[in-house]
């Protein structure tokens, strides 16, 4: 934006020298106050940019008017902070950043049919009428209507309204004295293209008060031709069906550039069929901006014959703020007064004012440049597109379109016969639906990225009923107001090419994500194909009623930790959850793909994680609980172990002098006795098993507890979910063989059960000296199984669920 102010401030900067030279005082300060206020404009913009972290206020909410008033800076900033104050939240719109000296002209209009209107009726009234009798003569001879008259309107469709007015005047002679009851007796008809803007018979039957019956859809070609042009053979059999049933063609609105494709009807053939019949014949689109260069297609050319035409110069040639224009012949001036389309008030010819200036401004050469540049750009990227795999191209004339509509498109085994050369009997009309809902998720994401890495392309998406979902390039529409260059559309091409990759291994991989997911237990496969992602997945737990399509919060809790654990992943992938199309349950959402995805690996991964956060849910909330009654049957139990080692030893080794002697003559040869208590079976076990591996494995360690998935050996710098590439440059075969030794060691080293061990104190605690022979075996036993304390990787793993306890329990625990 602050480019744009200061590209204005030059161009103001030289209209204040050349307002100086003016005679007028009037004009002069005109001019100074308008270098005034986009100064302020601009300096309170530059003042935005350094305070970044402060946010504008922007006054939304009305509040009283001052009795005093404000002065200009205070309104200015007021204004500011209203055109950039909620940039925080949205981005900002790209098409005002290049005004440019052409819309300042247009600007600087406004201003000045402002101080026009205050003149003289006799001085007002001979400068308006000169000024829309230029513009009006400069228009025709730039678009080659010869002879023709022009009315100049904000609304885009207001003009054709007018013109419907001025054909119901000619038809019905008596309806400016009967009125609408001459068009009760001979109801008239208006025909539309099915390929029109959306919207346009509505609002022609709104303006004109006519019931929708007035209006006639006529279909496009099906068989020959393009399906974007009107099917001529059926609109001449309409025609007489409507006069045969005592109706009036009235008006035909032909498109010279489709509003969605950009083709172009046959204007020539419907010409002919307007005059046998007496229609009027209008036509408007965006093709007619081509009308200005020495080389125009022969079906456009042919509009210059038409009765009327609406063309919309401000998007073509890049002017803020001003009109549409509506050329058409008619030779009763009285009938076009009737209609609207001529005023006598001033301020209705003063809409020409901006036109009139930025017209003289450009010059016929910068006119016809700025269309020339756009149809360059249009022909550059269909050039370019075609040596692209996988993007289908819907050009109706590639010598000539200004625009280029493309898709992404590859035939796979069993695809939609629409896109495909050779239809397919075989298949279902649900799989021919859900592979164009996929395609067209596809291309959805396609034309979303594309806007964001280009912004200055200008892309629409757009949803076309025969192709699906198309990205469209249209730069005569914004081209000029964005300022794009060739090097835009090299880098939109650049970004085409990196992104097929993904779109084709995503659209290959959805077939087996689907196959994975459905021969994984727990998991169920969510058929969204609206979803431009290889898939999306649902996991069912214990309590999931499947008939019910009401919210489940226990399913959503399992799904956000199941995104959280994906996302610490660090992988490829995007995931998100939300709710299913279908219903309200919570699903995950699994974005796209490149070609190196393990499939398998990913759903494992999935319902691993997913059943591991509904176990420890579960094991959360039962924990208090159960350790609660093991400790208690643990207490007892240790407690008649210790008295049992009283009966055994005898009365007199508890006797701390005695007892030493003892035990040094006649060590006692006891077992540590102990009791396991396992979390996930809730039931205590004898911990003897474990010191027989200990004192006969000499470090061997027992077997590791099962679990529900498998893990992958990964190589050094490969992310989650990739298969391993062979022979691939980065790493050697030495290395990686070396590397996955490794993890087999740590992978065997981190095996071991998952317990809570419990263990009876023993006779090594009385006082006095170990014997030689008990020394000798407490040795022996330290080399065999190492103290539980330095034993992780061998006792258990780290964050299992195992605790040992050597003494009595206290209660409140």
């Amino acid at each position: 934006m602050h480019v744009a102010f200061r590209s204005n401030a030059s161009v103001l900067r030289r209209l204040h020298l050349n307002f100086e030279l003016i005679a007028d005082p009037t004009l002069a300060e005109m001019g100074k106050n308008l270098k005034e206020a986009m100064k302020m404009l601009e300096d309170s913009q530059r003042r935005t940019e350094e305070e970044n972290g402060k946010k504008l206020i922007s006054g939304d909410i009305p509040g009283p008017l001052q009795g005093s008033g404000q002065d200009m800076v205070s309104i200015l900033q007021l204004v500011q902070n209203l055109m950039h104050g909620d940039e925080d939240e949205e981005p900002q719109s790209p098409r005002i950043q290049n005004i440019g000296e052409q819309g300042h002209m247009a600007l600087l209009g406004h201003s000045l049919g402002a101080y026009i209107s205050t003149l003289d009726k006799e001085k007002l009234r001979k400068l308006t009428t000169r000024i829309l009798s230029d513009t009006t003569l400069w228009l025709c001879r730039i678009f080659r209507y010869e002879n023709g008259c022009a009315y100049f309107h904000e609304e885009e469709r207001e003009g054709l309204a007018k013109i419907c007015r001025l054909a119901i005047h000619s038809r019905y002679e008596d309806f400016v004295v009967d009125g609408f009851n001459v068009l009760y007796n001979k109801k008239p008809v208006i025909y539309l293209s099915a390929a029109a803007r959306p919207g346009l018979g509505q609002y022609l039957c709104n303006q004109l008060g006519l019931p929708f019956p007035c209006l006639c859809r006529v279909p496009c070609n099906t068989m020959f031709g393009s399906q974007h042009q009107m099917d001529v053979a059926f609109l001449e059999k309409m025609i007489k069906d409507d006069i045969e049933r005592g109706r009036l063609p009235l008006l035909l609105v032909a498109n010279a550039g489709t509003a969605a494709v950009g083709h172009t009807d046959k204007i020539g053939r419907l010409k002919e069929l307007c005059e046998q019949y007496g229609i009027w014949l209008h036509v408007e689109g965006v093709n007619l901006a081509t009308l200005a260069l020495g080389y125009v297609s022969s079906s456009v050319l042919a509009a210059t014959k038409c009765d009327s035409m609406t063309m919309t110069p401000g998007p073509w040639l890049g002017l803020p703020a001003v009109p549409a224009v509506t050329l058409y012949k008619h030779d009763d001036p009285a009938l076009t007064l009737v209609a609207g389309l001529t005023s006598n008030k001033p301020a209705d010819k003063l809409r020409a004012l901006p036109l009139w200036l930025s017209l003289q401004y450009l010059g016929l050469d910068g006119i016809v440049e700025r269309i020339k540049h756009a149809c360059q750009l249009s022909q550059r990227l269909q050039e370019s597109l075609k040596k692209v795999n996988y993007i289908k191209i819907l050009v109706e004339d590639e010598l000539s379109s200004p625009v280029v509509v493309f898709r992404f498109f590859q035939e796979l085994p069993d695809s939609d016969p629409v896109f495909k050369a050779v239809p397919v009997p075989t298949m279902t009309a649900s799989a021919v639906g859900r592979e164009r809902h996929s395609c067209d998720a596809l291309n959805r994401w396609l034309g979303e990225q594309l806007k964001q890495l280009v912004p200055a392309s200008g892309l629409t998406v757009m949803d076309l009923e025969a192709e699906g979902t198309c990205v469209r390039f249209s730069p005569l529409m914004t081209a000029a107001v964005l300022g794009t260059r060739g090097e835009d559309v090299d880098q939109l091409v650049a970004c085409i090419e990196s992104k097929l990759p993904v779109l084709s291994s995503t659209l290959q991989l959805r077939e087996e994500f689907k196959q994975e997911v459905e021969a994984t237990a727990g998991l169920l496969y969510v058929d969204d194909p609206n979803w431009p992602g290889i898939g999306v997945v649902r996991y069912e737990h214990a309590n999931d009623d499947k008939s019910s399509l009401k919210s489940d919060p226990e399913g959503e809790k399992i799904h956000a930790g199941l995104l959280k654990k994906l996302n610490e992943l660090e992988s490829d992938l995007t995931f998100k959850i939300g709710p299913e199309y279908k219903s309200m349950k919570s699903c995950l959402y699994v974005g796209m793909a490149s070609e190196d995805m393990d499939v398998a690996e990913l759903v494992e991964t999935i319902a691993a994680t997913a059943r591991e956060i509904e176990e420890n849910s579960r094991l959360l909330e039962n924990m208090t609980e159960v350790v609660r009654k093991g400790i208690q049957e643990a207490q007892v139990e240790l407690q008649k172990a210790n008295e049992e080692r009283l009966l055994e030893e005898g009365v007199l080794r508890q006797i701390p002098v005695v007892g030493s002697v003892l035990n040094w003559f006649s060590p006692v040869q006891a077992l540590q006795k102990g009791r396991t208590f396992n979390l996930t079976a809730g039931s205590l076990e004898s911990t003897e098993p474990i010191y027989v591996y200990k004192a006969q494995g000499a470090g061997v360690t027992p077997p590791p507890t099962p679990s529900g998935s498998r893990t992958k050996q990964r190589l050094p710098g490969q992310k989650p979910f990739k298969r391993s590439l062979r022979g691939s440059d980065a790493l050697s075969e030495t290395s990686s063989a070396s590397h996955i030794e490794d993890l087999e060691k740590v992978e065997r080293l981190s095996g071991g059960p998952e317990q809570i061990t419990l263990e009876a104190s023993s006779t090594e605690g009385h006082p006095g000296a170990p014997s030689p022979q008990h020394a000798s075996r407490s040795e022996a036993f330290q080399k065999g199984a190492p103290h539980p304390e330095d034993d992780h990787p061998q006792m258990r793993k780290p964050g299992s669920r195992d605790l040992r306890l050597t003494q009595p329990v206290n209660s409140h625990l």
